[in-house]
Order: structure tokens, then C-alpha cells, then sequence
């Protein structure tokens, strides 16, 4: 029997053998961490802590200045010693607290709370707002944000998206064999939030001991169900993960709540149960640090703010041939000018690619009209087209043919015989339009 998908993707080699069997160990804690105020997509935060002033793990060090935003914590305890602009995975510029690490690892007060699960909906939410947490898979969205969807949209459905599609990464995969039963706790939690009594779990099917481990949590518990996935990329997109589970289909221009439906990533659904159990703000995640281009490929458990170079030194530090750092994976990821970025919320992977790995010239030719663009983008969109009109400068042309619904999965590069920078064109002419 087929296992469900969606229509379109591609079948990268997923080169997660690298990384999938390594168990998630505690990344060395950094002597000074740059923690950006602007780690999720909406409003940046405000900073409310001043230089020399002494602070706590999970102390506020900046505070949300709209709906659309999440609070920033500090992820050591230390010294604030310089406020400065440091550079994001995309290679902007946003400002920081920088804290100088002075080892004591001293939390700031947390309010356990057994009983968890008695507490009202708006109270859950709140703790998962105050709590900072976003979307991180990499979208970075407020989770608050989204589980408040208007009464005119009421959503029915909730799914944990562990498809972990992108090639490399595994993180999630470790979260779900090391942690399954907090996972279930978050996706319950989220239940609870949003009136919701059927909850999924998809897992792409490369990763048989991930849907054990799910499935022996999950045995017993009513309205949840574990579903194994067609390994196909970009399984794990919110419209193809919905198409897949539930065969509805997100319409052009729409979100999930528009068929009923929330999705969370698998380490938001750990944090929103830490968030609510514990009282636990997201001051740290799994980052898979992989590639051939680095000795001893893993997944740590970083602090946010965390320089990437100390990452790469707790896998062994750089093989002699590494040609590009890139955070993120190879389909999705943002390639790095500087190793001194910091983790952020939405840092899922630093994959070190080796001279054999990364194949680009830096050359490509014009577009040949055959059309594996366009079998293969899972958004049914004409990538070509659009990649066409934004290379001419036809920026404002490309909304007619509903650009916007282009959540830059990377397909279209990947399958084009002249090595067009498709998904490049696309989101250049997406950031103007949007400007």
C-alpha cells in the first residue's frame, strides 16, 4: 500500500546517515553568547536590560513590542557587556544582547507545575507566549500567535510535523527517538489550547525507530494517530503535510486555519510542554551539525546566541576541504559569509558541505522551456516564468501568477538541467514586492 504524499517534490539523496544515528549531547556552554532581538518573523523585541547589568538564564532580555512577536530571554547567566547588531542566518544585520558567560549556570526562578494539563486554555497560551516560542522548523512564526486563530476559522485538526524532509537534518528524528513522550505532551498541549480532539504525528518513513517511538508513546492515547510518510521532499511544507494527512488542500493565498488546520514543528511541541510543565522560556535547541565537511557529524543541544564556529569545534572542528557553511539544509539553508552568526530559534542545521558535496559552478544558462520546474514545484506554480520575469526586472508581473503562495522549498533549482538559480530569482522578486 502507498504511503501518503502529495503531488510534485523531488527525491534528493538525504545524506541523513551522517547524523541520524548520533544521540543529542549538551553542546560546551559558550564564554559569551549574541543573542539577537529579532529571532522570529513579526516585530523585533525591545531590549530591557543595560550594559553591566547582571542577568539569570531565562531572565527577559528583550520584550515583545506587538501581537506578532515573541519575548527574548538570556540563555546563560552572566554579565551584559556590550548591545550591538550581529549578523542572522540570512546575512542581515540585527541588534543584540551580548552576555558574557560566567559559568554559575544560575536560572532565573521557574514555576513547576504538575498539574499542567487543569490549567485553561488562555493560561496554557500564555505560558507559551511568555515562554518566546516560535515555529522551529525554520519558519520562526510566533506559536502564540497561531494558536489564537479567529472563531470565523475554527480548526479541527493538529499536526506535529516530523517529516524532517530537508536532506542532512535530523535533529527532529533525535527528539522523537530520545524524547517521544514530551513530544505527545506538547502535541496534547496544543490540543488542549485550541479545543481540538484529532492530533497527527507525520513522519517521513526513513525513519523507522522515530515512528516506534512515536507510536509506542502515542498507544492508548485517544484521537492521536501516528502517520508514516512517502520520503519525498518537501513532505514536510505545511500544505504538502496537510494534503498528505488530511487530504485538504490549503487554497492559493491561504494558511492552514483556513481548512482547520494547525501544524507544529516536533521541537515546538517539546518546548511548548517545557514552556507549560516548567515554566522552561526557549533558550536552547537541537542543531544538527553535519556534512563531510566537518570531522564528527551530531546533534548538540545548543544555547541560543551560541557562534556557530564553537559548534563546528565541538563536532572536531573542519575537515581540510570544507567549501561552504550553509545554516539551514541544502534546500532551504542560507550559505555563510562569517562562522561568529549565532544560533537562533530557528536554527535547525549547520551542514559544513565538502568540495565533492557542492557541485555549483557559479554558472548557469538560459532557461530551455523544458518544464521539470513545473512537474516537480509541489505549489503547482510556473517557476520558470517567474524566474524569467524577476531576471528582467518584471518584479510586479510575477503577482499574477501567484508568486507569493512560493514558499522557496528549493525544488525547482534542484531539477533545473541549466542550473537557473530558480528559487533565487523568485525571492528576490518577493522581497520587493513585499517591500
Amino acid at each position: 500500500m502507498a504511503l501518503p504524499t502529495f503531488k510534485g517534490g523531488v527525491h534528493p539523496p538525504d545524506h541523513k546517515e551522517l547524523s541520524a544515528g548520533a544521540p543529542v549531547k549538551e553542546a560546551p556552554s559558550p564564554s559569551q553568547v549574541l543573542i539577537p532581538l529579532s529571532q522570529h518573523i513579526g516585530a523585533p523585541c525591545k531590549c530591557t536590560v543595560k550594559i553591566g547589568q547582571e542577568v539569570k538564564k531565562g531572565d527577559l532580555i528583550g520584550e515583545p513590542t506587538g501581537f506578532v512577536s515573541a519575548p527574548v530571554h538570556s540563555s546563560v547567566s552572566g554579565k551584559v557587556v556590550a548591545l550591538m547588531d550581529v549578523p542572522n542566518a540570512m546575512g542581515r544585520m540585527v541588534p543584540a544582547v551580548v552576555i558574557e558567560n560566567n559559568g554559575k549556570e544560575e536560572w532565573a526562578q521557574l514555576k513547576d507545575n504538575p498539574d499542567y494539563m487543569r490549567l485553561a486554555p488562555e493560561e496554557l497560551r500564555e505560558k507559551v507566549k511568555d515562554a518566546g516560542i516560535v515555529g522551529m522548523g525554520g519558519a520562526t512564526f510566533p506559536t502564540h500567535v497561531k494558536l489564537s486563530p479567529p472563531k470565523e476559522k475554527p480548526v479541527d485538526v493538529v499536526i506535529i510535523n516530523g517529516a524532517e524532509c530537508e536532506p542532512y537534518l535530523t535533529a527532529d528524528h533525535r527528539l522523537m527517538v530520545e524524547s517521544p513522550a514530551e513530544v505527545l505532551e506538547g502535541l496534547k498541549v496544543i490540543m488542549r489550547i485550541l479545543g481540538v480532539e484529532k492530533g497527527y504525528v507525520g513522519i517521513e518513513s526513513n525513519k523507522p525507530d522515530a515512528v516506534e517511538k512515536m507510536k509506542e508513546a502515542a498507544s492508548g492515547e485517544a484521537g492521536i494517530e501516528v502517520v508514516e510518510l512517502e520520503v519525498k521532499y518537501p513532505q514536510g511544507a505545511e500544505k504538502m503535510l496537510i494534503k498528505a494527512i488530511t487530504d485538504r488542500e490549503v487554497p492559493a493565498g491561504g494558511l492552514p486555519m483556513d481548512v482547520g488546520v494547525v501544524v507544529q514543528n516536533v521541537g515546538t511541541a517539546l518546548a511548548i510542554f517545557e514552556a507549560c510543565r516548567y515554566g522552561k522560556p526557549l533558550i536552547e535547541r537541537v542543531v544538527t551539525v553535519t556534512g563531510r565537511g566537518v570531522k564528527n557529524p551530531g546533534n548538540l543541544m545548543a544555547k541560543i546566541g551560541t557562534p556557530v564556529r564553537e559548534l563546528i569545534e565541538a563536532c572536531g572542528g573542519l575537515n581540510d576541504n570544507p567549501v561552504k557553511v550553509v545554516l539551514g539544509g541544502p534546500m532551504m539553508g542560507f550559505a555563510q559569509y562569517t562562522l561568529d552568526v549565532p544560533v537562533a530559534k530557528g536554527t535547525s542545521g549547520v551542514l559544513v558541505m565538502s568540495e565533492e558535496e557542492h557541485s555549483a559552478s557559479g554558472k548557469f544558462g538560459h532557461c530551455i522551456r523544458c518544464g521539470n520546474c513545473i512537474d516537480a514545484c509541489p505549489m503547482g506554480l510556473m517557476p520558470s516564468l517567474l524566474s524569467i520575469f524577476s531576471e528582467k526586472g518584471f518584479y510586479e508581473e510575477t503577482k499574477d501568477y501567484n508568486i507569493l503562495d512560493c514558499f522557496e522549498c528549493g525544488t525547482c533549482t534542484y531539477v533545473c538541467p541549466a542550473k537557473r538559480p530558480i528559487v533565487q530569482f523568485i525571492r528576490l522578486a518577493k522581497s520587493l514586492i513585499k517591500r
